[in-house]
């Protein structure tokens, strides 16, 4: 007889099989709770197993298997619908874009304003995150593309393009002793005490490959980090567009960090990122 299964009931199962929950998978999607449980009844009576323990909140065995197969067959679906778009030339259609707090506030407007005079019947939609979450929405495809700081990760479902760089500077509380200082350099941080936010974060990276600070104090943003420096407890490295209310900056001689585009690798070709690099 064979199978004939719908994309929307792959697309919806996709989420079940990440989220394990149906109330959370039906707010993700959009749909009533009892859409999201009709259509994975839907799936398993065309497929004659059953994929869902709604019990125990598991994938069965076949769920399992199920769940590999749906991502190979709708990254099929938007590489087929990429190579339509890249056969018409022109961009249009949805475009979801994610980027880093500070990026959204000080790079990504400028861009974006460029691309929608350029291409105004793409729908844009501007995401904010940190560098975990941006990847992770590109990876999962629901993100295009993302901006980033510095390198993005090296696997290959990822192509990327540097877009420019930022200098990187020393903030630190008023009347500390860089405070004076025109320019620092890195010797001048030897042994002093710096805040930093978490491991994996890119802000993180750029201060753990530099010789000399000591890390004694992990907070868990930015905005937080700003903060804290300004009430006096230590110093911090950040690109200098990051807003630091309190806090003074002193350049930090010959450092930057670099700004990236990152999107999925098969997508190489869709005219809206293909434009959007453009603009970038």
């Amino acid at each position: 007889m064979g199978v004939l299964m719908e994309l929307r009931h792959l697309r919806t199962f996709r989420v079940v099989a990440r989220t394990l929950n149906l109330t959370h998978a039906a707010a993700e999607l959009h749909y009533a709770q009892s859409s999201v449980s009709e259509q994975i009844q839907a799936l398993e009576a065309e497929l004659g197993a059953k994929l869902f323990d709604r019990t125990s909140r598991t994938l069965t065995a076949a769920g399992k298997r199920l769940s590999g197969y749906a991502d190979q067959v709708l990254e099929l679906v938007e590489e087929a619908k990429a190579a339509v778009d890249d056969e018409r030339g022109e961009p249009d259609g949805d475009l979801t874009i994610g980027a880093l707090e500070t990026l959204c506030a000080h790079w990504v407007p400028g861009i974006l304003s460029d691309y929608r005079t350029r291409w105004p019947g793409v729908k844009l939609t501007l995401k904010e995150g940190g560098r975990g979450e941006l990847y992770h929405g590109v990876r999962e495809s629901e993100m295009d593309v993302c901006f980033t700081f510095g390198d993005a990760p090296g696997e290959p479902t990822f192509a990327s393009r540097k877009i420019g760089e930022v200098p990187l500077v020393v903030i630190v509380p008023p009347g500390h002793p860089l405070a004076s200082k025109e320019k620092a350099v890195p010797g001048d941080l030897r042994g002093v005490g710096f805040l930093a936010t978490p491991k994996g974060c890119g802000f993180r990276e750029m201060l753990d490959r530099l010789d000399g600070p000591v890390i004694d104090t992990e907070v868990g943003s930015l905005a937080a980090l700003g903060r804290c420096v300004a009430a006096g407890m230590g110093c911090g490295i950040v690109p200098a567009l990051v807003d630091h209310p309190g806090a003074v900056a002193v350049p930090l001689a010959g450092e930057t960090t670099d700004v990236t585009l990152t999107w999925r690798r098969r997508d190489e070709h869709k005219p809206s990122i293909a434009a959007l690099l453009a603009s970038a």
